[in-house]
């Protein structure tokens, strides 16, 4: 590979961090939120309101039934209204963010919901209240999980930024549609493939460690 590649190739893989970690931390932001909604209005809870659990739970399915390509295209209008483009690695975070936040807080459910019901009970006794309860008992015991959801969020949004290069949005999968298919450059398709399961592999190992370091503290 020549110099220039290798510039090409560095230049392609920081856009996909960038791409990956400000999607992945809005989807973070806004996913876990909606996760602990889903968990705490469902029926038996203690903020139950089956109206608000059926409709949150409807959008999220809906959101999370839309294929990632299709979802790009059809939020175009939305992108280029928020950041004034609908082409390039910062327009593509908005499809990336769209498509995480109902796969995280789906997630995020399945982590609270693993979480003992005495432990609620128990805080709900000592008078409590329902934001005491999330943020001192729900959030903290479910952190273990919630951490292991998030790896594979990252790595998931690893792949749809590889997406992402088909309409334009930069990184290594536009590098390797416009260098290593289009221009028929074997070099650059292999290296970029490498270098997205080195990242994966990365992002899949510091996971892993910060899960089994929460699993030990906890």
């Amino acid at each position: 590979m020549s110099a220039d590649s290798w510039a090409l190739l560095a230049r392609s893989l920081w856009e996909t961090i960038y791409m990956t970690g400000l999607s992945g931390l809005m989807s973070f932001v806004f996913g876990i939120p909606l996760g602990v909604l889903l968990y705490i209005t469902k029926p038996g809870r203690f903020m139950a309101s089956p109206l608000i659990n059926m409709v949150l739970g409807a959008v999220v399915n809906a959101t999370r039934s839309v294929p990632f390509i299709i979802l790009m295209v059809a939020i175009i209008p939305l992108t280029r209204m928020l950041v004034g483009t609908s082409i390039g690695t910062t327009a593509a975070i908005v499809p990336l963010t769209l498509a995480a936040i109902p796969f995280v807080a789906r997630i995020a459910e399945g982590a609270i919901n693993e979480v003992p019901g005495g432990l609620i009970e128990a805080a709900q006794a000592m008078g409590a209240t329902p934001l005491q309860i999330i943020t001192r008992v729900l959030l903290p015991e479910a952190r273990p999980g919630l951490i292991n959801g998030m790896t594979i969020t990252l790595v998931t949004l690893v792949g749809y930024s590889a997406m992402a290069g088909a309409i334009g949005g930069g990184g290594l999968g536009d590098l390797g549609i416009r260098y290593g298919y289009q221009r028929f450059d074997g070099v650059i398709m292999l290296a970029t493939v490498v270098v997205l399961i080195v990242l994966v592999q990365l992002v899949q190992s510091a996971g892993d460690r910060l899960q089994t370091y929460f699993d030990r503290s906890h």
